[in-house]
């Protein structure tokens, strides 16, 4: 039978013992890493979340002791009383390696079945089973160490915000759906049949409120939910550090933005980030990286080889350009000396991934090249295109065309990055911050044959550009930014539109009338007859902060209990049946999926 604690208390936690404290009585609980027997001596490596430490059970001192210590096993809960003292053999690779616990009382708190996990950093053990038994993984220290630098960026966004006089304010969970972008999650509600609440995508609507209500600064550690397909990156419900503020202009929002990454990336991470950051308009993100969040980390930046082909006998390219689109390559740098064959055509089947018909290749050679397709330039056409690209003996040449150009875009701007991960180009070390801005405020949606909001449809155009709303709506660009480090979007952002006449035309561009934004976005529209500042903000991914901030590849690694790719929970079974009477009581009759087929 299990013990208990009887009066004894923690007086330490495992890796902050000291040495003010050796030669004194310590306390010490947590669970048992690995015992090691050595003749008349038990060595037990006790773990808590600080760290471990080494606790010596004696014969001579204690024999009853020493035969109860015989008992412990990997993951027993055991408390120890005893004295610190400095160990004769430190070990140099543990943070409390210098010292010892000489064992006085033991006491077993809770027994332990033999864990299908290892409680260790480096585990072979599939995600799957890490997931099923989180309660485990979770106690592995990366893991931990992972949540408390979660805790810490929170903590730190906390502090910041409020010097910043930014208010803290909690915005509804259960609110009214107004779909525009991903599906919302629905509960069903009890008292109205047939009505259903939505769990929030963002708290944008309530947030633009309080800046109706004057509140100017307001900020949230908000959780959000999305019910769309998942990636390594994408969670149904995550976590946004989020803020608006009034009265303010894109570079009042980006200097708050740049002060608290600079300062947690101090505080957290002891780096020193260099402000301000980088700007780089989205036109040139795409014309230069093909990527609305280029990483910078590394070159093979994409050229424009249009004009030198147009009217090439390769038909690839001059037919893509004729038809509007374009023909851009990358100088993979040393690439043409270093990939085989084989490696090229690897090459090309990630252009394919992203719908690319395929790549042509130039490997240049002292006095030489091979190509794919150079047998159909001319001498003129080939020497401008390694002009134009820098084209040096050992480089590789890739090229995409396509009638499309944000074919051309993906294809290249993925194809820069998987060449940089072949060749380890990718530092992690590297804080590689940057804002994309002047965003486009609508694209076309070929399938609903309409103008779609980039953004949100709240997001305000440069003021410049507000007439071509009736004439070029595709040209209009949009107070938004994004805030990038390392090739992957932090956060994003914009200035609203807080002009009611304004907000009716966007409204009507991108097809919802007058009678359908009531139904919607009524609350909303009412708060803004009133008096409604300028006013603007941004929303960071804490999730996806915290993964890079910890170099982890994926964001279940700093998500306490993350969902997987389908959504559901490997340890809890979520979502599961429930019983009848919760389902009549909510006015729900379910269908028979299976027999709908």
């Amino acid at each position: 039978m299990a013990e208990n604690l009887m009066g004894l208390k923690r007086t330490h936690m495992c890796g902050e013992v000291s040495d003010q404290d050796v030669g004194h009585e310590v306390v010490v609980m947590g669970w048992v890493q690995r015992r090691r027997e050595l003749g008349k001596l038990i060595f037990v490596d006790l773990r808590d979340r600080t760290g471990l430490l080494q606790v010596v059970f004696k014969s001579e001192l204690d024999s009853e002791l020493h035969n109860k210590a015989l008992q412990l096993r990997n993951e027993y809960v055991i408390a120890v009383r005893g004295i610190l003292q400095v160990r004769e053999d430190i070990n140099p690779n543990l943070k409390t390696g210098k010292w010892e616990v000489i064992a006085e009382e033991l006491r077993i708190l809770s027994k332990a079945d033999t864990p299908p996990i290892h409680i260790e950093d480096v585990v072979d053990t599939s995600e799957a089973i890490r997931l099923k038994y989180r309660f485990l993984d979770l106690r592995r220290p990366v893991m931990q160490k992972n949540l408390m630098l979660r805790h810490k960026v929170a903590k730190i966004a906390r502090d910041y915000f409020d010097e910043k006089g930014f208010i803290e304010i909690e915005t509804p969970v259960l609110i009214k759906s107004t779909p525009e972008g991903a599906r919302d999650y629905l509960v069903p509600s009890r008292v109205f049949p047939g009505k259903f609440f939505a769990l929030p995508q963002s708290p944008q609507l309530f947030k633009q409120i309080l800046m109706v209500s004057g509140f100017d600064r307001y900020f949230q550690i908000a959780k959000c939910f999305r019910d769309e397909d998942l990636r390594a990156d994408r969670q149904p419900e995550f976590t946004q550090i989020d803020l608006e503020m009034s009265f303010v202009d894109i570079p009042d929002i980006l200097d708050v933005c740049e002060g608290f990454l600079k300062r947690v990336f101090r505080e957290a991470l002891g780096i020193e980030v260099k402000t301000p950051f980088p700007r780089m308009t989205y036109a040139e993100a795409m014309e230069r990286f093909g990527s609305d969040k280029p990483d910078t980390r590394f070159g093979f930046e994409l050229v424009n080889v249009s004009e030198i082909v147009k009217n090439s006998e390769f038909k690839v390219f001059s037919g893509a350009i004729e038809a509007g689109g374009s023909v851009r390559a990358i100088n993979a740098k040393g690439c043409g000396a270093r990939f085989s064959r084989k490696e090229i055509d690897a090459l090309t089947e990630v252009v394919k991934t992203y719908g690319a018909k395929g790549m042509a290749w130039i490997a240049v050679e002292e006095g030489n090249i091979r190509s794919s397709f150079a047998k159909f330039l001319t001498e003129e056409e080939l020497q401008g295109i390694l002009d134009k690209v820098q084209a040096e003996p050992g480089d590789l040449i890739c090229f995409v065309a396509d009638a499309n150009n944000s074919v051309v875009f993906d294809a290249l701007g993925h194809l820069r990055l998987e060449i940089a991960r072949k060749l380890d180009l990718l530092d992690d070390d590297k804080t590689n911050f940057l804002w994309v801005t002047e965003f486009p405020l609508l694209e076309y949606d070929d399938e609903e044959k309409r103008w779609v909001a980039k953004h949100h449809p709240f997001t305000a155009p440069m003021d410049e550009d507000i007439p071509l709303l009736d004439t070029e709506p595709g040209k209009v660009r949009a107070k938004a930014y994004d805030i990038v480090l390392n090739g992957v979007e932090l956060g994003g952002g914009s200035i609203r539109i807080h002009d009611q006449e304004l907000q009716k035309k966007m409204f009507g561009i991108i097809g919802i009338s007058e009678e359908e934004a009531q139904k919607r976005f009524g609350f909303l529209l009412e708060a803004f007859r009133y008096g409604t500042p300028p006013h603007g903000g941004l929303a960071f991914g804490l999730d996806r902060m915290v993964m890079l901030m910890a170099k982890c590849d994926s964001l279940r690694d700093v998500i306490a209990f993350p969902k997987v790719q389908n959504s559901s929970c490997l340890m809890t079974g979520a979502p599961d049946f429930v019983d009848q009477k919760q389902l009549d009581e909510l006015h729900i009759k379910t269908v028979d999926a299976e027999n709908e087929k």
